[in-house]
């Protein structure tokens, strides 16, 4: 099933570095080495504006760039990102993301009472209504078996890369029809993670049916950025928020949680499930 993954041609920046380390398990002392996953500030330059700032792993920037800015509403598709050109600084990493003046004019009008957001939640919004985007509702057109969890999560966890190595990272991953895995990727921040899919997704036709499986819980954003993307179904390993299920609800996306070998609970519109 890995074989058929995307992946991306390159990595831009190292994701982990090696440390020196003392361990200690059942009261013996190791000297060894350990792999530490990087965590770089990400600045996000819309048209030479600085509009967000995150903390997450350096790697598959341009796919960050493009699923932020479409999970966040600032485009409607990619076609209205004109360029992107990723840039090291000795303070972290630049993201210039060039616009089309329609969009721009938007986010314009949008920064007049929105500071921006972080890879860690909602920190920067001025009022409680900013928290709260108008609810997208998401298409109805896909079913899934609920049996392809216990293969999907096999495989997740064999594909996991910077996760077996560090122990650090969250995955959001794309289950294909037949749930398969067709895209993983991973960040230290997992609304970062899901950014970087949502931005393969738009790059790649072959992630058009399906699902998103993350492996953190579902929180109000996390629910938020898939249904911005028209995404119907989001299985996740943990549990869900209150506002999240009722996000997930008004909205017609099928949410899953607690989704382990052999368990899954369904919390809103099972019609897209198949038992």
């Amino acid at each position: 099933m890995s074989s058929c993954l995307i992946t991306d041609e390159y990595i831009e920046h190292q994701e982990y570095s090696v440390h020196e380390i003392i361990k200690y398990k059942n009261g013996i002392k190791i000297e060894c080495e350990d792999f530490i996953a990087e965590e770089v500030p990400i600045a996000l330059i819309y048209n030479g504006i600085s509009h967000a700032v995150m903390m997450a792993t350096p790697s598959n920037l341009e796919n960050f760039a493009i699923g932020f800015s479409l999970s966040e509403r600032i485009i409607n598709n990619i076609k209205e990102i004109k360029n992107i050109d990723v840039k090291s600084s000795k303070e972290g990493i630049e993201v210039y993301i060039e616009l089309q003046n329609r969009a721009f004019m938007m986010l314009k009008d949008q920064r007049r009472q929105l500071v921006g957001r972080t890879g860690c939640g909602l920190c920067g919004i001025e009022h409680l209504k900013q928290a709260m985007k108008p609810v997208n509702t998401v298409p109805d057109t896909q079913k899934m078996y609920l049996s392809v969890i216990n293969q999907s999560l096999r495989f997740l966890y064999e594909n996991q890369e910077l996760a077996n190595r560090t122990g650090c990272t969250h995955a959001a991953v794309w289950l294909n029809e037949h749930g398969e895995l067709a895209a993983i990727y991973e960040d230290v921040g997992r609304h970062v993670a899901l950014d970087k899919l949502i931005g393969a997704r738009a790059k790649y036709s072959q992630l058009t049916k399906g699902a998103i499986l993350i492996t953190s819980r579902a929180s109000y954003e996390i629910v938020q950025k898939a249904t911005s993307v028209g995404v119907e179904i989001l299985f996740a390993v943990s549990a869900p928020t209150a506002l999240a299920i009722n996000l997930a609800q008004e909205s017609g996306l099928t949410l899953i949680g607690f989704c382990r070998e052999g368990r899954a609970t369904i919390y809103t519109n099972k019609h897209r499930i198949i038992n």
